[in-house]
């Protein structure tokens, strides 16, 4: 669960691989809405003062909650109303409207509970999902992680889709791109970054920064 108090001017969201079932107060009765895994960075911007609480789901499990494949929400903000039937929906809106003090410590119990009441009536998600993320992180190959798994390169790629919005190689560089921003921030030097997160050198790793976060990596650090 992660909350956020809307500032001046817009955040730059970055793709992570992950989804997120998000309330926020804004408007006479406040928002639910989903946003979808991220190929580009994603500008957000509210009033200043907006409250937002969100539920995020690690790569491969918003699907089972949020009821679509992960691609019909690739690169999107939607309803939740769009997503879910009325009568679901309703319910969280009215719990959520039982908060009064309860503040979004209590918003986020409601986004919890509305899931896993999701999940109890889900199919269980694919057991492969996790060695897939886990053999990307470890620089495994796609046809790598396709042999540990089973499935042929073909067969990965459109589950894939359907897990995390899009397909192994642009998992990879997502993931990618988040192990080295962490180190970045960690003060790791710029040229150990990409020897550890895995590019094939400096230059590559301020080519995939730019191209997925849309700013050179000292600017976004900063």
């Amino acid at each position: 669960m992660w909350t956020r108090t809307a500032g001046a001017g817009e955040q730059r969201v970055l793709p992570d691989g992950c989804t997120d079932l998000i309330w926020s107060d804004t408007g006479p009765a406040g928002e639910l809405l989903v946003a979808g895994p991220d190929t580009h960075p994603h500008l957000a911007s509210a009033p200043p003062g907006s409250h937002y609480v969100g539920l995020r789901f690690a790569p491969g499990a918003g699907p089972a909650v949020l009821g679509v494949p992960a691609h019909e929400l690739r690169n999107l903000r939607v309803p939740l109303a769009a997503l879910w039937p009325e009568a679901q929906v309703r319910r969280v809106r009215e719990r959520l409207a039982e908060a009064g003090g309860g503040g979004r410590g209590f918003a986020g119990r409601v986004l919890e509970e509305a899931a896993l009441g999701r999940l109890r009536d889900a199919e269980p998600p694919d057991p492969a999902l996790g060695a897939v993320v886990a053999g990307l992180m470890g620089g495994a190959s796609v046809s790598e992680v396709a042999a540990t798994v089973g499935l042929s390169e073909r067969q990965l790629h459109r589950r894939s889709l359907a897990a995390f919005g899009y397909g192994p190689k642009t998992l990879t560089r997502v993931l990618r791109l988040n192990r080295a921003l962490t180190l970045a921030r960690g003060g790791v030097p710029y040229a150990e970054v990409a020897l550890v997160a895995g590019y094939a050198d400096q230059a590559h790793l301020a080519r995939e920064v730019r191209a997925l976060a849309g700013l050179p990596l000292s600017r976004l650090l900063a």
